[in-house]
């Protein structure tokens, strides 16, 4: 059974994954929604719970935009890591 709360769609954008300190690792997402984002990762040592900042690009047309958010990580598995933006309930 579903639990999001907002639609998932497919994507096929890059993700920068800000991680503590100075590191930084791009990132392909294979979905996004308003709440949240599934990363194809290797092991980026993140556990459950842990917040990270995201920022992304978003194609409006003619226009690219930046966005930067907060996320926590909800579940990591062997495909990557689903993040949950913050602002948005589970």
């Amino acid at each position: 059974m579903e639990r999001r709360l907002t639609t998932r769609h497919r994507a096929r954008t890059t993700v920068y994954v800000l991680l503590p300190g100075p590191r930084r690792r791009l990132c392909r997402a294979s979905n996004l929604s308003a709440s949240g984002v599934f990363v194809e990762t290797c092991d980026l040592g993140l556990r459950r719970g842990q917040t990270v900042e995201l920022a992304f690009a978003i194609s409006l047309g003619t226009v690219t935009k930046i966005h930067r958010r907060t996320a926590v990580v909800a579940h990591i598995s062997r495909g990557g890591t689903g993040l949950m933006m913050e602002g948005h309930g589970g």
